[in-house]
Formats: structure tokens, C-alpha cells, sequence
């Protein structure tokens, strides 16, 4: 049986999924909604940083769900802005890279001038 977030639930803090909140252009690159939570801009950062790092290292969704354990469905969906992944997942992640693809406070939106 899948985690909440693989049956695509809400969470316990109600946010919707990170690509609901897109406004203007293509995940992961796109405009957030202004009243977009800090989970989606964290899921939009680790969408881009997972990306590059397959491109990096030529992993395809099916050879690392092979060397991570995961699912090639959960690797998508942590890609498209679906899910945002686990504690377990994303540590299977960095371990089959062996750098970090949590993007931490960096993820943050910029805060308006004054505010």
C-alpha cells in the first residue's frame, strides 16, 4: 500500500501538491502563486536539483529506481511536482548520488523589499 502522498492526498498541513501551484510557465521553472506554502517552493527546488542530477550523472527514472530501491512511478512523481518524497526516499536519492539534493533555506522565496 502507497504513502498518502503516492495516493496523491493531502497532507496534514493541507498543502496541495508543489506543481498546484504553478502560474505561469513549465514546472519545475515556473511562477508560484503568491500564496504558495514554502513546501512548494522546496518541492520545485528539489524537482530542478533531481533533474540535473540525472543528467549529470545519465540515470534514466528506470536505472535509478534500480539503485535507489524506489519506484520509477515515485521518481516521477517527486520530479513532476506530484509528491513531495519522504525522509526515506530523499535519503535514497542523495546516497545513490552521494551529494545532497535537499535544497534547504535556499529554497526560499525571495521576500519583498520592506517587508
Amino acid at each position: 500500500m502507497g504513502t498518502w502522498d503516492d495516493l496523491g492526498m493531502p497532507r496534514s498541513s493541507n498543502d496541495k501538491q508543489p506543481r498546484d501551484y504553478v502560474v505561469d510557465a513549465a514546472w519545475p521553472h515556473a511562477a508560484l502563486a503568491s500564496d504558495a506554502p514554502v513546501s512548494a517552493y522546496y518541492g520545485q527546488s528539489l524537482s530542478r536539483n533531481l533533474a540535473r542530477a540525472m543528467a549529470s550523472t545519465g540515470h534514466t527514472l528506470r536505472s535509478l529506481a534500480e539503485v535507489t530501491g524506489l519506484t520509477h512511478s515515485t521518481i516521477s512523481r517527486v520530479l513532476n511536482g506530484r509528491v513531495m518524497p519522504d525522509l526515506g526516499t530523499l535519503a535514497r536519492l542523495e546516497a545513490a548520488f552521494g551529494f545532497q539534493l535537499w535544497p534547504g533555506p535556499a529554497a526560499l522565496p525571495p521576500t519583498p523589499s520592506g517587508a
